[in-house]
């Protein structure tokens, strides 16, 4: 039996030996914790994270809600200059979903959903950017992808989302990885649904992007595809009190110091009598110290966004500057990141009929976004939900500031209706939503010094100058005559 047992071994090394002759070596340098191939459901969770967990406090100053003390902020003076291309790295994870995918399956909707949510933040900061020759280095060797036109963009990632929508159409596949709306496939079909009324509104100033007339698709959507229902269809991100997945201000010193809130966006509040600023500021330590009460607006304050720093720093060393309240960097989980949300999408409806786009009650529309707004913040900032009261919201809708009725202009309306989706912005989603809002809308008309301009979109990353010269220089020739400036208009603005 030893014998055998030696004879056996001895037989089966050398069988073993001939058959790594026959083996491919690359196939040996392989490491099995370390697997080649994924699965979507994998890729998912950490592209839903990372495209909804996006915010910006350069943004919230740009757009007035908050006031640097510690230096001069370049994006609350208007003086940004270059942007970067950092989402195309993000979208080579959405591409790679869309490889490993079956044809006409959930991922590739959803990945249809990501790609244009991307698409439709670059084409915004920049104008026209690599659209149709983008992300393809790996599978066709294009390294130095031409630019599309912004309305070619436009009309490709509007065309990315119906064909999205129409995929989870009638489809009962169950998918993994879903940190969002935990598989439910027609909570997706209500947002990128709303996500397609978004960018379609956003050119209000046009009647067609490419071959799609613009208020006819509107109205095809708001009449024939699933949409929001109420707040618990908000597309939005909830965070959790555990490492990598905390509230992304969480521990943020600047907010402890440096940060104050801006006066022009208190005093919108203020003007209104809104009693969400109690859930976004705090008061002034002079009113604190003074014993007023939380609901007395007179407490609040904020830093003058038109000044030098230095003056402001010196108001809010006396005492005289709000802060925002302490949830948003001493709580881990605060509120959800909402990538787009119920109160957004009625205020949009209700623009939607003041246009004459569709029909409907836009006054009905209005004031349930507020009421979702007072609800969201009654629920994630419990210390002041006794002021943030379903009363309260009914109160506040009477206001000579915010009552909506058929006396109001059309301008009026327009003007209402860009304030209420303005206010609940802060620290939120979107990131510069509120921005492109304002120069679509002119409201609200941003405080800055005399003689300076509100800028209309980034100049392009100096990396495109470096790896790929000849296709940003033909893109900036058939947009701005050549010149690359912040004031040059791109195509959704010019009239």
């Amino acid at each position: 039996m030893k014998r055998k047992s030696i004879t056996y071994i001895a037989s089966l090394l050398l069988a073993s030996s001939l058959c790594a002759s026959c083996i491919d070596l690359e196939e040996l340098n392989v490491d099995p914790n370390n697997p080649t191939t994924t699965q979507p459901s994998l890729l998912l969770t950490g592209i839903a994270y990372t495209a909804f967990n996006q915010t910006s406090s350069d943004a919230c100053h740009a757009t007035k809600q908050l006031i640097l003390t510690s230096g001069e902020s370049a994006y609350q003076v208007y003086k940004w200059t270059r942007g970067d291309f950092d989402y195309y790295n993000n979208l080579r994870d959405v591409t790679k979903m869309m490889e490993v995918s079956e044809n006409g399956s959930a991922y590739q909707a959803l990945a249809h959903f990501f790609r244009a949510n991307y698409f439709y933040q670059l084409t915004m900061d920049f104008g026209a950017i690599p659209y149709s020759d983008a992300l393809k280095g790996e599978t066709d060797a294009v390294y130095q992808p031409q630019y599309d036109s912004q309305e070619k963009v436009l009309e490709g990632i509007l065309n990315e989302l119906a064909e999205a929508d129409n995929l989870l159409k009638d489809n009962n596949e169950i998918i993994s990885g879903d940190i969002i709306y935990n598989g439910n496939l027609l909570q997706w079909r209500k947002l990128i649904n709303a996500y397609r009324l978004r960018i379609l509104m956003s050119l209000s100033n046009k009647t067609q992007v490419g071959s799609i007339n613009i208020p006819a698709t509107f109205a095809e959507i708001v009449s024939n595809c699933p949409l929001m229902e109420s707040a618990a269809d908000n597309g939005q991100l909830v965070y959790l009190d555990q490492a990598s997945n905390r509230y992304p201000y969480f521990n943020d010193s600047d907010f402890g110091s440096g940060r104050f809130m801006d006066s022009t966006y208190v005093a919108a509040f203020v003007t209104r009598k809104d009693p969400r600023l109690f859930a976004i500021a705090t008061q002034t330590p002079k009113a604190e110290q003074e014993g007023k009460a939380i609901d007395d607006f007179t407490a609040y304050d904020g830093g003058d966004p038109a000044v030098p720093y230095s003056l402001v720093n010196d108001k809010a060393t006396a005492g005289l500057c709000s802060k925002p309240t302490e949830r948003y960097y001493k709580n881990a989980t605060n509120e959800p990141m909402i990538l787009m949300g119920y109160t957004e999408q009625q205020l949009i409806l209700a623009e939607g009929v003041v246009r004459g786009w569709i029909n409907g009650d836009d006054k009905t529309y209005y004031e349930s976004a507020v009421k979702a707004s007072f609800e969201f913040y009654r629920t994630y900032a419990t210390d002041v939900a006794a002021y943030l009261s379903e009363d309260a919201a009914e109160t506040y809708l009477q206001g000579s500031e915010v009552v909506y009725d058929s006396t109001l202009s059309t301008e009026q309306k327009i003007e209402r209706i860009a304030l209420q989706k303005y206010l609940p912005t802060f620290l939120q989603g979107g990131v510069w939503l509120p921005y492109y809002e304002a120069l679509r809308t002119g409201y609200p008309d941003f405080r800055r010094a005399s003689g300076v301009q509100l800028p209309y979109r980034w100049m392009y990353p100096q990396s495109e100058y470096n790896n790929n010269a000849a296709n940003v220089q033909a893109a900036l020739d058939s947009q701005f005559g050549g010149g690359d400036k912040t004031t040059d208009k791109p195509w959704w603005l010019q009239l």
